[in-house]
């Protein structure tokens, strides 16, 4: 985020706009043409992954930047190490809203799976290329999970479970997530087969599942060389 747009400008002012921008498309939209349907949906999809919330609670919490410490990542993890349990717990509500919102948005709007798949891809998009925070954000587990789970609920299910029990047993936050993108993947495939799902949704695990997969490729090399910072470490600055 630029030195001009502090955390307070940010919420005295951008979040108002893109709340009465969500209420705005949410209430005047769905007759409008397709074209103007996907263009306001779409850019509010990527301004609403945008919102740094990681960044923004702890500037206002410690007064530091949370791209100084740590993985320099804006996401969950990272505030778990640098800012604690609470600041990562609402981290945690608000970064899954984001996703569930879009795809909400995108719903109620335009009604279709395609534009579900197309609002989830551009809040992941940006949660990890904020234009908020000159393009430096997390790497888009939550706000995909949050996505994910509204598209196909027993998929996010599926997920959650494989990243929780693949993080407790090994300590690592990243393979836990890896791992949840992958099990999602197979079950929302599985699901779709079968008819459960729309096989549209499958469009987004294979594209939004690639982005977060290629967002980790610095944890799967510090994996490999045991580097890797286990659940329960604390963040050190970024020298």
């Amino acid at each position: 985020m630029n030195t001009a747009l502090t955390p307070a400008v940010f919420t005295l002012t951008v979040l108002p706009a893109l709340t009465a921008s969500v209420a705005v498309v949410f209430l005047t939209m769905e007759d409008e043409a397709a074209v103007a349907q996907y263009a306001s949906v779409l850019a509010l999809a990527y301004l609403l992954g945008s919102v740094p919330w990681g960044y923004l609670l702890l500037r206002w919490r410690l007064g530091v930047d949370i791209r100084e410490f740590g993985s320099g990542r804006t996401g969950m993890s990272n505030v778990l190490r640098t800012g604690g349990g609470k600041a990562a717990s609402l981290v945690f509500v608000l970064d899954v809203a984001k996703g569930v919102l879009v795809v909400m948005l995108a719903r109620v709007v335009i009604g279709t799976t395609e534009a579900e798949v197309a609002a989830g891809l551009f809040a992941l998009v940006g949660h990890n290329w904020p234009v908020f925070l000159q393009f430096r954000g997390g790497r888009g587990i939550l706000t995909g999970f949050g996505s994910l789970l509204t598209m196909a609920p027993f998929a996010g299910v599926a997920a959650a479970l494989a990243f929780l029990i693949i993080t407790l047993l090994s300590r690592y936050v990243s393979l836990g997530s890896i791992t949840g993108v992958i099990i999602g993947g197979f079950t929302l495939l599985g699901l779709g087969l079968v008819g459960i799902y729309s096989s549209t949704y499958v469009l987004y695990i294979l594209f939004g599942g690639a982005i977060i997969i290629w967002q980790h490729r610095d944890n799967i090399k510090r994996i490999r060389q045991g580097s890797e910072r286990r659940l329960g470490q604390p963040a050190t600055p970024i020298i």
